[in-house]
């Protein structure tokens, strides 16, 4: 075999592989000789098969394997004699096409072939003990427990008919109403629905909606007049002016709910303290969760802005066409357009190169950080997390489970995020954190100019 690079260039790298054809016969005969003993053949004793008749019967599919072995080979000793760390799977071009392919089959000809592959770059970690990060923390406020304990109360609140003829709603009321949404006197996708529940003051309509239900008696229909806000998640109707017919089918009465013990324990709660402090849990989860994410995302800032070296291109056009294809697929969902959004496909795409970029980076920079690091993450944790994921789809719990464990590749996007957390963990215990504690509010603001920035 002979392996010789023809170019370097920047991550890329290429080489050309010569195997000769007196090689691959011997390959091909070797093969041939051990099968002698293990085919079985119609006429032929065990072991008596003539290896020519062999070869004419079996010699294209068998010299396929050895080509195929020493294609591997070749990869193998280019990567292990230059000492490579591959960015992707190496790309294949046989010199001479199908005509030359012909003869190697036939052991008649040498197998030529050039190697094309980008490696991984190399670059200096150094320190963290200069980066500045700032790390929020925010306390889950007693208002935000009770709003909170007061919604699960109005979940749970039992409504009662209004009695008479023709009862009115009331703001409070639950309402049972038919609806036929129009825009232009032509009714549109989505616009309708019979018996539908709806809460008077739960603000869970178009706004203005349900103020101009309020007043109406049973068995009365009403035409009402909304415009849709400009920020409507379906872009084709954001905005809009739309009318809906609507038919009151009931009106019910909010009962009283008494909020102490035994309303706890509607909710597997031993009392109403118990409960106060589950939710309070829970709210402080969330809010962690969202002063880490704001912390990570600063320390990515400042790592981003830190390092500065060659991406694989092959890398970052597999995450970019990632994202395009996400983009595109939410675009025609919401039914929006680069125009909706004020740009252009070309400057869109100009912006996602970018964050394919800054994505490729961190990502090979923290996995160099975790990899020098010794980071690891056990077994144990991807199976806890694996859980969680599987508990995310009730009633198909089994078949979610099965298709991680029969998909290595799936179980790695398990393992990737919990990797990445220990390795930011490991960032912050050197870097230079300052805590700054901020209200709940603050912590929304920052996280909606994040988005803004993105």
């Amino acid at each position: 075999m002979q392996v010789t690079q023809t170019s370097a260039e920047g991550l890329k790298r290429e080489f050309k592989v010569v195997l000769p054809a007196a090689e691959l016969a011997a390959k091909l005969e070797a093969q041939i000789e051990d099968m002698k003993s293990k085919v079985k053949i119609n006429g032929f004793r065990p072991g008596k098969v003539p290896a020519a008749h062999i070869r004419k019967l079996y010699g294209k599919s068998i010299m396929g394997e050895v080509v195929q072995e020493a294609v591997n080979e070749a990869n193998r000793k280019i990567v292990e004699d230059n000492n490579l760390r591959l960015a992707g799977e190496p790309r294949l071009d046989v010199v001479g096409g199908q005509e030359e392919m012909e003869k190697v089959f036939e052991a008649r000809g040498d197998l030529a072939f050039t190697v094309a592959l980008e490696t991984l770059p190399t670059f200096e970690i150094g320190t963290f003990a200069d980066v500045e990060v700032e790390k929020i923390v925010v306390d889950a406020p007693e208002s935000d427990v009770e709003e909170a304990i007061q919604r699960m109360a109005d979940q749970a609140r039992p409504f009662e008919e209004r009695e008479g003829d023709a009862p009115v709603a009331q703001s409070g009321d639950k309402v049972s109403i038919d609806f036929v949404g129009k825009i232009g006197g032509e009714e549109f996708e989505g616009g309708k629905g019979e018996g539908v529940d709806l809460v008077l003051g739960s603000k869970s309509f178009i706004p203005g909606f349900e103020e101009q239900v309020v007043g109406l008696g049973k068995g009365e229909t009403k035409t009402i007049a909304v415009t849709f806000p400009e920020n409507y998640a379906a872009a084709r109707l954001a905005g809009k002016e739309a009318t809906f017919d609507v038919t009151v089918r009931s009106v019910a009465a909010p009962g009283e709910l008494a909020i102490d013990d035994e309303f706890a324990k509607k909710f597997g709660f031993d009392t109403l303290e118990a409960m106060r402090e589950a939710v309070r849990g829970n709210i402080a989860s969330e809010l962690g969760k969202g002063a880490r994410a704001h912390t990570k995302r600063r320390l990515l800032d400042a790592l981003d802005k830190r390092y500065a070296f060659e991406l694989p291109e092959g890398l970052v056009t597999q995450e970019f066409e990632g994202i395009w294809r996400s983009l595109l697929q939410e675009q025609q969902a919401a039914g929006r357009t680069f125009a909706d959004e004020d740009t252009t496909e070309e400057k869109a795409r100009e912006e996602y190169r970018k964050i394919a970029e800054r994505r490729v980076r961190l990502g090979l920079l923290l996995a160099e950080v975790g990899e020098k690091a010794g980071v690891k993450v056990e077994d144990n944790e991807v199976t806890q997390a694996l859980i969680e994921r599987v508990r995310s789809f009730p009633g198909q719990e089994q078949a979610v489970w099965q298709y991680y464990q029969k998909n290595p590749q799936a179980l790695g996007e398990i393992r990737a995020p919990l990797f990445e957390e220990k390795v930011i963990d490991h960032i912050l215990g050197q870097a230079k954190v300052t805590e700054r504690k901020v209200t709940r509010e603050e912590l929304v603001k920052m996280a909606e100019d994040a988005v803004d920035e993105a």
